[in-house]
């Protein structure tokens, strides 16, 4: 596709490798910035006039982001960037496509974003269960550094640049910034208080920068074709190309790039329709912490930041889970506040109580032992959660809880009331 980026290299033979990278104009960016030692406002300043927002979830301008490390760029002492490659969020999987198929973008983009905010060193923080992806990007850093495109006086300039990688261990809490941030100073992880923010104290107490691995992977191509044609790609607000991670009830379930304000329809017509010709009944759209939305709403929108929150969801990772008229909402439910209830790192009180309190009342519920108050009691544990921890765990696990029980309430009565699903009723 014309509008790939990340994955623009995925049908090429070997896309993984150095020479292939180089070949469709990889490390011309770093390059060029090195050779011209090119201001780092400069770089920055494309970034936000391209809009790349973060690809991790939380939607938030990558140039902003690391605009807030000029005050102490040209200070003495060490600074850092980390790629966040955790990718914990059920039904997430694209950072691993982009570490199999197309790791030098992510070598690049964050040789890049080191140069910009002058951290000499960088930590690729990559889910340990990714053998895969771990396997190609390290032998994609081992090319980096035999070309001279890594390490001491990269390419002549002068620039120190080592990047690491840092195995994760499957801890969803460890997506959250500053929860890596501890992890990979080997210590529990869990969310800091906030402010300081990691600009300001972050890995081993110094400044910091965090994006996620596809942000990181878009920045060398805005730098080589300009923020207007990034821009062009997408929609006023929503610039670029995105890669959705389809999976559930489709028949073709994969990652898909496609412009930022793609219909929800022509996505899921890439994916295949829905598996065996079944009847679209409910999508989460953007990972399972992101509210779910009922067929005939999401037919009709666009897969872009501003399109989905006036709908009452979020883009969030992209993580596009799809389901027929045969899912059991209450079953669904129970497992995703199950996920939620395990990975709670336990720090803060609404999260670590109310995360198991709903796991209970929904799985009661689900075996046929609900209470006629259960319902009420849900929705209003999940407005005592939100907004009241440290990190924002309590409020992906509210947010399902409380999107399901609103939307598909029907089922859950008929639980309640006969003791059985009243999808295979």
């Amino acid at each position: 596709m014309a509008n790939e980026l990340c994955l623009k290299n995925i049908h090429l033979e070997k896309s993984w490798t150095l020479p292939v990278y180089e070949s469709t104009d990889g490390y011309k960016a770093l390059r060029k910035i090195l050779t011209e030692k090119t201001p780092h406002n400069e770089i920055t300043d494309i970034l936000k006039a391209a809009n790349l927002r973060g690809r991790g979830g939380a939607g938030f301008p990558a140039g902003l982001k690391w605009s807030f490390m000029f005050a102490v760029r040209d200070k003495p002492g060490p600074k850092y960037l980390t790629c966040n490659s955790d990718e914990g969020e059920p039904g997430t999987f694209k950072d691993r496509d982009i570490l199999r198929y197309n790791p030098h973008a992510v070598i690049e983009g964050m040789a890049i974003a080191c140069y910009t905010i002058g951290a000499q060193v960088g930590y690729n923080y990559i889910r340990g269960e990714f053998y895969e992806p771990i396997d190609r990007f390290e032998a994609a850093l081992k090319e980096a550094y035999n070309a001279g495109l890594l390490g001491k006086n990269v390419l002549g300039s002068g620039v120190d640049i080592d990047i690491y990688t840092h195995y994760g261990a499957g801890a969803y809490i460890c997506g959250e910034e500053t929860a890596l941030i501890e992890s990979i100073e080997g210590k529990k992880g869990q969310p800091r208080y906030k402010p300081p923010f990691p600009a300001a104290y972050g890995l081993y107490g110094k400044p910091t920068t965090i994006n996620n691995a596809e942000t990181l992977a878009s920045v060398p191509s805005i730098l080589n074709n300009g923020a207007e044609w990034f821009l062009n790609i997408g929609k006023p607000n929503n610039g670029g190309p995105k890669i959705f991670a389809v999976s559930g009830h489709v028949n073709k379930p994969g990652t898909y790039e496609v412009p930022m304000g793609t219909p929800f329809a022509d996505l899921l017509d890439m994916a295949g329709g829905v598996l065996n010709g079944g009847k679209l009944k409910a999508v989460i759209p953007g990972g399972s912490s992101t509210p779910i939305l009922k067929a005939d709403i999401i037919m009709d929108l666009t897969m872009d930041y501003d399109a989905l929150s006036k709908a009452g969801t979020m883009l969030g990772s992209g993580a596009v889970i799809v389901m027929d008229d045969s899912t059991d909402m209450v079953k669904v439910l129970a497992r995703l506040s199950h996920f939620y209830y395990e990975e709670s790192c336990g720090q803060c009180t609404p999260c670590r109580e109310g995360t198991g309190w709903l796991t209970r009342i929904i799985n009661r519920i689900y075996h046929g032992e609900g209470r006629q108050e259960d319902l009420d009691l849900l929705l209003d544990l999940t407005k005592k959660m939100g907004g009241r921890t440290v990190c924002a765990l309590a409020d992906a696990a509210a947010m399902p809880v409380s999107s399901f029980v609103t939307n598909f309430r029907e089922e859950f009565q008929y639980y309640i009331d006969h003791k059985c699903s009243m999808i295979t009723a």
